[in-house]
């Protein structure tokens, strides 16, 4: 295991032990940005206009307030990336009606070399009722799912 790393509390440089806020010059005007980088990743997850200081020239110190606000912003940047990504993955249909409705899901495997997606099928009960590997282009909708449940939940040919 690592050791943890001592908090850094400077002017244009803030850290914890999961995050890293970094006052930089803005490259498209002559202000100034932050970015919030969760420790461990190469990339920042928020980066922001930061506030000019009282000379108009350098930037605004951090302070303890501004790096909680940037931690709990920078989290919630994350999470919605994450939301995004299962919405894109995981999508479902229901098909009939009361107590014949069917919950036909298909969950995309993004893997680099091989990517595929399952399609299932359940019933109201959550029991399972078919399942079939498909390419990860599969469109379900509503009419795809009804055809592979009228083929017997075999593995559709498109």
């Amino acid at each position: 295991m690592t050791e943890p790393t001592a908090p850094i509390q400077q002017p244009t440089l803030w850290s914890d032990e999961r995050w890293t806020a970094r006052v930089i010059k803005n490259e498209d005007d002559d202000g100034w940005a932050v970015s919030m980088t969760r420790q461990g990743d190469a990339e920042p997850a928020l980066v922001g206009p930061w506030t000019m200081g009282r000379d108009k020239k350098n930037p605004k110190p951090l302070d303890t307030a501004a790096f909680h606000t940037l931690v709990k912003t920078a989290n919630e940047v994350l999470r919605r990336h994450e939301q995004q990504l299962h919405a894109r993955l995981n999508k479902s249909v229901s098909v009939g009606a009361g107590s014949e409705r069917i919950r036909v899901s298909l969950q995309i495997v993004p893997d680099e070399d091989n990517p595929y997606a399952i399609l299932r099928a359940m019933d109201e009960a959550g029991d399972a009722l078919g399942e079939a590997r498909v390419p990860p282009t599969f469109k379900l909708t509503i009419d795809s799912a009804a055809a592979w449940i009228e083929g017997g939940y075999q593995r559709p040919s498109r």
